[in-house]
């Protein structure tokens, strides 16, 4: 099984009954579930419990690491169905605990004013190396690392300033990445939402270590701690986005970010934001 269809088998949620789904993990090196999945998953059962409506907005906040051992319950509650909007809260249960809750709300579509921010200029996504490239050359003289990090991934990555994970040293806390789905699943709105939504913890987190020379693989402890996407117009994900990323603020060893996702024409498609942790470990 390719790496995609492992993805799109991990968001297909078992229904176990009314509003409640039960989702799984796949068999990789995590000793946490990672966050995406999570947000992905959530918004999946969101999405079984809505008919006729598209998301635009969600809210999460991650409460405890998720053991990727052991399935996942996702429980939804109805909060509302009103005439031009419908709202979801989704409670993420393992071992009888709650790990991650998310409110969604979803809106019937209609005609309005439309206005973005252009998409800044940035190298064409042909012209940057893919991660695997630079697994290989971060570790090309660790065969046992680079046997864990370079393999078949849903999701292509592409950093067009990337600092060296190992060895970082302080740059601006603004990156550019470029991603995509590797195949084409086709239009349907709510897949490549949850896709996009999947993808978006990526990378997002890291732009608050840039400016003090610090990574996840220098030392640091780090973890999503809340997670928030508007929706802003329908995409197919498996073209290239450039996800643009800035982190105003870290206080406190939380890292504060902002993200802007456009296709590769430039059409705005989502906005993100995420606090996380941060901390130097001693």
């Amino acid at each position: 099984m390719s790496a995609m269809d492992e993805l799109v088998s991990v968001l297909t949620l078992e229904p176990i009954e009314v509003n409640l789904f039960r989702g799984r993990s796949p068999p990789e090196e995590r000793f946490r579930i990672f966050g995406g999945q999570v947000v992905a998953q959530a918004l999946t059962a969101a999405y079984k419990t809505v008919d006729g409506r598209v998301c635009h907005s969600l809210q999460s906040y991650f409460i405890r690491p998720g053991d990727p051992a052991e399935p996942v319950l996702y429980q939804v509650e109805r909060s509302r169905d009103g005439k031009s909007f419908a709202t979801r809260r989704v409670i993420a249960i393992q071992k009888g605990e709650q790990i991650f809750n998310m409110a969604c709300s979803f809106q019937t579509p209609e005609a309005g004013y439309d206005h973005q921010n252009p998409m800044p200029d940035a190298p064409r996504p042909e012209d940057v190396p893919n991660e695997n490239e630079r697994w290989r050359e971060m570790f090309s003289d660790n065969p046992e690392q680079l046997k864990r990090w370079v393999r078949d991934r849903p999701i292509e990555l592409r950093p067009v300033s990337p600092v060296n994970l190992l060895k970082p040293e302080p740059v601006t806390a603004k990156h550019q990445v470029w991603f995509r789905a590797v195949r084409d699943l086709g239009d349907d709105v709510a897949l490549n939402q949850t896709l996009l939504a999947y993808a978006s913890d990526y990378s997002l987190l890291g732009t608050a270590m840039r400016p003090h020379g610090a990574s996840w693989m220098s030392g640091m402890q780090t973890a999503s701690l809340d997670h928030i996407l508007w929706f802003h117009r329908p995409t197919n994900f498996s073209r290239w986005h450039l996800y643009v990323q800035d982190s105003p603020s870290a206080s406190d060893a939380r890292g504060f970010n902002l993200g802007a996702i456009y296709r590769e024409d430039g059409v705005l498609v989502a906005s993100a934001a995420q606090e996380g942790l941060i901390r130097k470990r001693d």
